[in-house]
């Protein structure tokens, strides 16, 4: 039986900023895309939560380590 190692160098390797950054941009990038289209009302009217929760997000892992 292996035992899984979940010790600090594979949580930093979880943690790291760059792929979360871009998860949270690409996040505010569907928000305002939500927002500005013209053939859903229930997208525009769930764009400014998408939006605030990316916001949310970015300001989050801007705090995360970058390597």
């Amino acid at each position: 039986m292996s035992r899984v190692s979940h010790g600090p160098g594979q949580r930093r390797r979880f943690f790291r900023r760059g792929p979360w950054e871009n998860a949270a941009t690409a996040l505010i990038g569907v928000g305002v895309f939500m927002l500005m289209q013209s053939f859903s009302l229930w997208l525009f009217g769930y764009s400014f939560a998408v939006i605030l929760v990316g916001t949310i997000g970015f300001v989050i892992v801007s705090h995360f380590p970058e390597a």
